[in-house]
């Protein structure tokens, strides 16, 4: 077994970055949304929109290096040997199977992975941005002559939000399924993977 450097600092960085920042976003908004009381309204408002302004930052410098480096090569979609990846993680997995694919530093993510992250970027990000910024500038828009209903806006950026919710939850399970339960949570820690 050898050790395979997958992921940079900066990825890592990122990564964890953008974690935390999603899961405060999910916190403070379905607190906003009226579904429980932790911080307040007014103060769920503050930490959520002050965290979306940090989270398009931390977008924007992420894609400046993605595009600067080639690394954003990492999320072209594949079918190649999907159906075994499919196969996997439908029936291998819970035999014990070895994994059929191997992530390396010129491709780290299997089709699977890189289909997903293409769809959470180019469908759910989106949907929540776009959504999330009428809301904010929902009087701005008004003043402007464009009109479109509050309750449309909040429900479309509420359905992007359970998409991002049910990414995270499969994101988390997923991540368990090395050849140790912290073996691909480890290797986002120290940019190291099991070469297995």
């Amino acid at each position: 077994m050898g050790r395979v450097y997958i992921f940079t600092r900066f990825e890592r960085l990122w990564h964890w970055i953008q974690a935390v920042l999603i899961i405060g976003m999910l916190i403070t908004g379905f607190e906003i949304h009226g579904s429980y009381h932790l911080l307040g309204f007014e103060q769920a408002h503050r930490v959520h929109t002050t965290s979306v302004w940090a989270f398009i930052g931390l977008w924007v410098f992420a894609m400046f290096w993605h595009l600067t480096t080639g690394e954003w090569r990492q999320y072209i979609p594949t079918m190649k040997n999907i159906d075994k990846i499919v196969r996997f993680y439908a029936v291998g997995i819970f035999k014990g199977e070895p994994h059929p694919f191997k992530p390396t530093r010129e491709r780290k993510h299997n089709p699977m992975q890189a289909q997903t992250y293409l769809g959470v970027t180019m469908v759910v990000t989106p949907l929540i941005w776009l959504s999330g910024l009428a809301y904010l500038f929902y009087n701005e828009l008004g003043a402007a002559g464009f009109r479109v209903d509050l309750g449309t806006i909040a429900t479309v950026h509420t359905v992007g939000a359970f998409l991002m919710l049910a990414f995270l939850i499969g994101h988390i399970y997923l991540g368990t399924t090395g050849h140790t339960p912290m073996a691909h949570f480890r290797a986002m820690v120290t940019g190291w993977d099991d070469d297995h």
